[in-house]
């Protein structure tokens, strides 16, 4: 959110731990997705207490939408969302975020 304040981008946020997407709204957020599906599945602690296996989520938007309905805490953050793109904006270091931005907003 810092570069797109900095860049001077309007944006709404949307906090997804409070308000967690419904199937269609994952499903609409996938269909624009840029980056791989799997990259909106966190690998974090709760992932690994969960005993999930990353490999069951590569390429596979079924798993995804699955898991993320069952344990919504696992949705990376941020994604960056336009009218026909989304992009996930981490993990990326500054520079990468503005160029991500740029071309999302191009």
């Amino acid at each position: 959110m810092a570069v797109a304040t900095e860049m001077g981008v309007e944006f709404e946020e949307i906090r997804y731990t409070k308000n967690p997407p419904d199937e269609a709204a994952l499903r609409d957020l996938i269909a624009k997705l840029e980056d791989p599906v799997e990259n909106l599945v966190r690998k974090d602690a709760q992932f690994k207490k969960l005993e999930l296996i990353e490999d069951d989520y590569i390429g596979n938007d079924d798993k995804v939408v699955e898991v993320l309905l069952a344990h919504p805490k696992l949705l990376q953050r941020p994604v960056i969302v336009t009218a026909d793109k989304a992009i996930i904006g981490r993990p990326l270091g500054d520079q990468r975020a503005k160029e991500r931005l740029n071309d999302l907003f191009s």
